[in-house]
């Protein structure tokens, strides 16, 4: 019998390899985003993620709908490297920031491109938590504090992939007891679809064997003007959020909730992401920019969180969360160092966005911030959609 359920399992994986890797990879489109020059949008090559890494085998998984929109993901931290969609003239354009092969993900100064953030999106101070009394130290790799995870967080695991449909795609990876410090065996699904009005959705679900603490996010760094554009700062982009949680110079929440009026902070009303973000404030000087949580007024996936729409190419995402919190990253520590990103491009300053919906940064040390605390016999559950359209 195990034999025969082995062999279920290999032959199976070998379907579901070969078919997803196999998507088409010429989408001969282009965009001129900006002045920057942006080379011919296409589904990168899938050849170029076919490797194995920690025993286990990475692909390449392309998700399409009807109108030609498409997303490819790597099982490589479940990545989002390539999201095409529709401009106002109808043109593809690839709105994510990210690489053209596995290796450079493996090997990059920015670590979290596309990637599923876990066991715990955002930082934790000093690493230090405690459940029911009992003390728990994490990876510190942010200073003095844990960041996404840790030094081998969710974003460079190997997840097991299963291609549902042609728009659809489940992601699964059983995190073990004591991974970068975190108790529990924590088994997590993560589940991409592609919906044909043009809406990325994203399904979590975890359950653990102890209690642990989890925070599921995605980390795209988007650009509406499309990938490899030099700046962001011209996007417009309006947050659901009357309040955020202020920093310290290390970006762990101070305990308050601020409120953002009369603030840089202020997105209530839709503003151009540049039109505050060199203002003289604290809060601005401790993130280098934005890089601050927005306390969401409505965890409803039925309510809008946050628009972003491009003043070049007429594209707008809706951000819909379940989550309480989006952090709203202004791409501060991106240099454009190197030529590294995809079709050579050099991701500059300040040129992509992160809107990464999720609980509160820290919030297992602050008893006022919703709980992350995950129990046995509990199941973890929270959905966001990143929906697009083009005016």
């Amino acid at each position: 019998m195990r034999l025969t359920k082995n062999h279920f399992y290999i032959t199976a994986w070998a379907l579901i390899f070969n078919f997803s890797c196999s998507q088409p990879s010429n989408t001969n489109v282009t965009s001129t985003a900006d002045s920057l020059k942006i080379a011919a949008v296409v589904v990168p090559d899938s050849a170029a993620f076919k490797l194995t890494v920690d025993g286990k085998q990475v692909g390449l998984f392309v998700l399409k709908n009807k109108n030609n929109t498409s997303v490819a993901i790597t099982n490589y931290g479940g990545r989002l490297v390539s999201l095409l969609v529709p401009d106002n003239k109808g043109k593809l354009t690839d709105v994510i920031l990210g690489y053209d092969s596995l290796k450079s993900y493996q090997k990059p100064k920015e670590p979290y491109f596309g990637a599923i953030i876990g066991r715990y999106g955002n930082r934790i101070a000093k690493g230090k938590f405690s459940i029911d009394g009992k003390a728990y130290q994490l990876d510190v790799n942010d200073g003095v504090n844990t960041l996404h995870g840790g030094f081998k967080g969710f974003y460079s695991r190997v997840f097991t992939p299963k291609q549902i449909s042609a728009n659809e795609l489940q992601l699964t990876y059983t995190s073990a007891d004591g991974e970068g410090g975190y108790p529990g065996h924590l088994s997590v699904k993560v589940t991409y679809t592609l919906t044909d009005d043009n809406a990325l959705k994203i399904a979590y679900e975890a359950t653990t064997d102890k209690p642990t603490i989890v925070n599921l996010t995605n980390h795209a760094y988007f650009n509406l003007n499309g990938a490899g554009s030099k700046t962001i700062t011209d996007n417009l982009l309006q947050i659901n959020a009357d309040r955020f949680t202020p920093v310290d110079t290390t970006l762990i929440p101070t305990g308050k909730l601020q409120n953002v009026k009369s603030t840089p902070f202020d997105f209530i009303t839709s503003k151009a992401i540049g039109t505050d973000i060199g203002k003289a404030d604290e809060q601005l000087k401790n993130g280098k920019g934005y890089d601050h949580n927005f306390v969401l007024n409505k965890a409803d996936i039925k309510t809008i969180a946050a628009t972003v729409k491009s003043t070049v190419t007429g594209i707008v995402m809706d951000v819909y969360t379940q989550e309480p919190g989006l952090q709203f990253y202004s791409g501060n520590f991106l240099t454009g160092e190197s030529h590294d990103g995809k079709h050579g491009a050099a991701y500059g300053y300040r040129s992509a966005l992160c809107l990464e919906t999720q609980h509160f940064p820290d919030s297992p040390n602050e008893p006022s911030f919703p709980s992350t605390l995950l129990k046995p016999n509990q199941t973890y559950k929270t959905t966001t959609i990143y929906k697009f359209s083009a005016k």
